[in-house]
């Protein structure tokens, strides 16, 4: 909210007025309404692992982040552009290999990636897509968005992204009538197009199904709110059959085909024949009726070896090698324990690192070397020198932070943004805004909701 110099930025002068005059009770007040209203919509997620019921809400912020139009629309460029060159990726790696061949990415990181899947070789998805739904998690550092990494296996939160406009505007509609804010809503008349465009069925409205593993996965209210906001059935695996490489939906009238199968299932459950045989969750032989070409699988199946960490660092070169342009938006400074040269820097600034495991996510397995003891560094060294090709290092950044209202009223509190990048055969849609995350603990930088963060609107202004 504020410049270095202690200005109010002009994005969010109405926001810091608003801060001003209004009451700390009020926003109490309205924070338990928000709470009363996310619990009455089922807006939960589970933690696995825990003891006792596991559904909680994630904390929502009642505080709003303010982006300009001519920030997001600088960003959406930068975003287009890096998910582009990932699809591009995806095509290469399960195809001819040239970037491999060029030496640009090495072949030993993507076949030691357990993510990559090998009986996917010379198989195009429908349309050539991949990635149709992409998140991409960016921070701001000094003022400039920079890209912390890539989700294109199966990423989630915007039910939560929707959810917080729909509160936002209900709790605080006089914010509204002093700002220009872009819509968010239409999101999933966006997302149903975008899977309709990659329909290998172009002959009459395509069939689009979302596949879900249950409604005992952590995900599963997203699910549902998505399939009903789209209008498509809302399925599991035993609702699916294959017959002669086509899919069918089990319906009262008899079976019907489907098109467009948008799964919430991550790639070994998917289909027994073709990965893990003791799936109760996917549908026999869909992996055959994808190679044939007669559905499409959004996101593509073996996408996660994109979602690397290894293969985040490479994600500028593939904008050059494919694309032909110099990346728009910048990774984070990145070491690779990998790396000779890298390895014994991370060594020699254990204290100053982020360290995090290359396919880790979700915040578990990091070390926050600024954070951290000296026995926690000297613990976490040995696991890095037994498998230094498991480890990427990053600087310890100056995250910007946003006013967001805590036990001690509003105080700055860190925050990072993941908008959702969907691309059909058509075109590439991104809906303005995003998910912001939160990090409620004063002085933390984690602001995944597995480990206590949360999330708050996010506002794109009409300039």
């Amino acid at each position: 909210m504020w410049t270095p110099e202690g200005d109010v930025r002009a994005a969010y002068a109405n926001l810091r007025d608003w801060l001003e005059q209004t009451p700390t009770e009020l926003f109490e007040q309205k924070r338990q309404e928000a709470e009363f209203l996310f619990r009455r919509l089922g807006i939960t997620f589970a933690v696995y692992g825990e003891g006792g019921d596991p559904e909680r809400l994630i904390p929502y912020d009642i505080v709003p982040r303010v982006l300009t139009g001519a920030q997001w629309d600088e960003m959406a460029k930068g975003m287009e552009q890096r998910v582009r060159a990932i699809n591009a990726f995806l095509s290469d790696i399960y195809g001819a290999q040239e970037i491999i061949a060029a030496g640009v990415v090495p072949r030993e990181i993507i076949e030691a990636n357990d993510a990559y899947l090998p009986q996917m070789r010379g198989v195009e998805p429908p349309a050539g897509v991949h990635a149709h739904i992409a998140g991409v998690d960016m921070v701001c550092v000094d003022g400039e968005f920079v890209v912390l990494e890539d989700n294109v296996r199966t990423p989630s939160g915007v039910s939560y992204m929707l959810g917080n406009r729909e509160a936002e505007m209900r709790l605080f509609p006089e914010l509204f009538m002093r700002h220009r804010v872009r819509p968010v809503d239409h999101y999933p008349d966006e997302l149903r197009q975008s899977l309709m465009s990659v329909s290998p069925n172009q002959s009459g409205t395509p069939q689009v199904v979302v596949l879900t593993p249950g409604r005992f996965n952590s995900a599963y209210f997203e699910h549902a709110f998505l399939a009903d906001r789209m209008g498509v059935e809302l399925v599991e695996g035993a609702d699916l059959f294959v017959s002669e490489n086509v899919v069918y939906m089990r319906t009262t009238r008899g079976p019907k085909r489907v098109d467009v199968i948008y799964r919430r299932i991550d790639d070994a459950f998917l289909d027994p024949d073709a990965f893990n045989p003791e799936s109760m969750l996917g549908v026999r032989g869909l992996v055959e009726a994808y190679r044939a070409g007669n559905v499409a699988i959004a996101n593509g199946i073996g996408n996660g070896v994109a979602d690397d960490k290894a293969i985040y660092v490479y994600v500028p070169e593939m904008v050059r090698f494919y694309l032909g342009q110099e990346p728009a938006l910048k990774n984070v400074p990145t070491y690779m324990g990998r790396r000779a040269d890298d390895l014994k820097y991370i060594r020699e600034h254990l204290g100053e690192l982020v360290v995090k495991e290359v396919h880790g996510s979700g915040g578990y397995g990091m070390l926050v070397g600024p954070k951290s003891t000296k026995p926690e560094q000297e613990a976490y060294l040995k696991r890095i020198e037994a498998d230094p090709d498991g480890f990427i290092a990053q600087p310890t950044l100056a995250l910007s932070t946003c006013p967001t209202f805590v036990e001690e009223g509003v105080a700055p509190r860190h925050v990072d943004l993941r908008p959702f990048v969907l691309t059909g055969a058509d075109e590439v849609r991104i809906v303005p805004g995003g998910l912001t995350r939160v990090a409620m603990k004063k002085g933390s930088l984690v602001v995944n909701s597995s480990q206590g963060g949360g999330t708050k609107d996010t506002w794109v202004l009409e300039d």
